[in-house]
């Protein structure tokens, strides 16, 4: 059963996934929980700490899905692959809430400073987590000896412009994460 705070979270994160940062006002996020909106104020204090919280909690679950995923993997090739294959799930799963993450920068939506740096060191442990997948794939031979930085940006880069095809845009393609999945696989792959 979810707690009266729980369920803020949960309508703020819908909210802020469908409206944007701007769109969303604590009224609406109150109506949507079905409580004063004291009680936003009371839990959180104002919209910019719920919106952290927000970002805090699905990048947390992310970050989660992704480490258990890539600790099956059989070698770094395998790793980056089951990375980037539940980097996709996760962000059509209406569970977890990623369009807050997409249709709100967590980098330009969010002002002080302390805040801030909190969300972009939450953010920073995602493409460190596939910068190890590529490592340890050039380590074991499984991705070819490519610069480890770089190439896992790419990996990013690409998956994070496939999501946004896919959420934002009415010009997907029907198989786009399959088809970006089969590029990410064959760039990565030793001769």
């Amino acid at each position: 059963m979810m707690t009266k705070k729980d369920t803020v979270l949960k309508s703020a994160k819908q909210l802020f996934g469908e409206l944007g940062y701007s769109g969303t006002t604590f009224k609406k996020i109150a109506d949507r929980a079905g409580v004063a909106v004291g009680l936003l104020s009371h839990h959180y204090g104002n919209k910019e700490k719920l919106f952290r919280a927000a970002g805090f909690d699905v990048a947390e679950r992310l970050s989660l899905a992704l480490q258990d995923e890539i600790v099956q993997a059989e070698d770094g090739y395998d790793a980056v692959c089951r990375f980037a294959r539940r980097y996709l799930q996760f962000s059509i799963d209406s569970d977890e809430d990623f369009l807050v993450l997409v249709r709100c920068s967590p980098f330009s939506d969010l002002k002080t400073g302390a805040d801030r740096d909190a969300m972009v060191h939450k953010f920073a442990q995602i493409p460190v987590l596939l910068e190890n997948c590529v490592a340890r794939g050039v380590r074991d031979g499984s991705i070819p000896d490519v610069p480890v930085s770089e190439t896992a940006s790419v990996v990013l880069c690409n998956l994070v412009g496939a999501v946004r095809t896919k959420l934002l845009t009415p010009y997907s393609p029907p198989r786009l994460y399959e088809e970006a999945l089969n590029f990410i696989m064959r760039a990565l792959k030793t001769k």
